[in-house]
């Protein structure tokens, strides 16, 4: 145990550990809505963000984009590689509610068969990434499309387009450009959906049918539109997460999203699952964790540290550290 490291570096681990738990907080998102509504885990979440990577990095492979481009020409492409993100990791979570969730919540499915289906669609979104060297292929467009495809189960670098720029000190930290972007976007973004939710009429229709569904009908909401609505934000936010995730680690895999939505599902619990508010907490709190046990026991434990605070929390606040539902939150 080094604590003299955690101690010299308190800052860096602090920082750097706020910026992960960002990204975190923003992909536990989509898992605390779409269970505050459904009372369902959808594990293929993970899936959506990693699409939002590839996107987000594809984007800016199409565009030309390298180091010698220009500041103003650099900033556009990143613009649009956020753009592009989040439609098609807002369209995948669109496509996951219509193909794997609606058929059966409309056959009143057991919550286990949901969740098996929600596994077996993530699964599968996973492994057409993985495959797209041979999807393309067998259509005939592997040779047009070879910068994209091939390699397809290696990690794919995100094009180095923009150098961060250092803009203030914290202890021994120089925060830059990137870590305040990223943190200063979340938060933002985490705070616009949860005033979205309180204040707006269609958030008013995802609390009241969190709250009671039938109620909810009879009262003439559609619980379907609220449905995609919610899977809809969730993607958006996932793909926002994956944007910022490759302009800080610049690198994606076909399975990115695995380990790493294991984590944003962590902190939505440890937050407080169905709690937007929550998942803020749980994210930021999660990173910082993470980078302190890694300090203390090495980089090997940064997952199991991830995992036995869950175990903690869950022991001794089973309901997360806020704990107050999305059907419950007030208006």
């Amino acid at each position: 145990m080094d604590v003299q490291f955690l101690i010299d570096n308190i800052f860096t681990l602090t920082i750097t550990g706020l910026v992960l738990g960002s990204v975190y907080a923003l992909v536990a998102l989509g898992y605390t809505m779409v269970y505050g509504v459904l009372q369902l885990i959808n594990f293929a979440h993970s899936e959506v963000f990693m699409y939002g990577t590839f996107a987000a990095t594809f984007t800016v492979m199409a565009l030309g984009g390298t180091r010698d481009t220009s500041t103003g020409g650099a900033i556009l492409m990143l613009l649009l590689a956020l753009v592009a993100a989040m439609l098609v990791s807002g369209a995948i979570a669109l496509v996951l509610e219509r193909v794997a969730y609606r058929p059966l919540l409309r056959r009143n499915a057991p919550k286990l068969v949901v969740l098996i289906s929600s596994i077996g669609a993530s699964f599968v979104l996973a492994e057409i990434m993985g495959l797209r060297d041979k999807i393309t292929k067998f259509v005939g467009l592997d040779d047009s499309l070879s910068a994209y495809v091939t390699r397809a189960r290696n990690n794919v670098q995100f094009p180095d387009v923009v150098d961060p720029v250092r803009l203030f000190k914290i202890g021994d930290y120089n925060v830059n450009s990137i870590d305040l972007l990223i943190l200063g976007s979340a938060i933002l973004m985490m705070v616009g959906v949860d005033q979205f939710v309180r204040r707006s009429r269609l958030g008013r229709g995802i609390r009241a049918v969190a709250q009671d569904p039938e109620s909810a009908a009879l009262m003439g909401v559609n619980s379907t539109r609220v449905i995609q609505v919610t899977f809809l934000i969730g993607g958006l936010m996932a793909g926002a997460a994956a944007f910022f995730f490759v302009l800080k680690y610049t690198v994606t895999r076909y399975d990115v999203g695995f380990i790493l939505g294991v984590k944003a599902f962590t902190a939505a619990v440890l937050g407080g699952i169905g709690n937007l508010r929550g998942a803020l907490l749980g994210g930021l709190i999660l990173g910082v964790a993470e980078n302190y046990g890694s300090a203390l026991f090495g980089t090997e434990w940064k997952d199991v540290v991830a995992f036995l605070l869950l175990v903690l929390i869950l022991l001794f606040r089973p309901t997360g550290l806020l704990g107050e539902a999305l059907g419950k939150s007030r208006a």
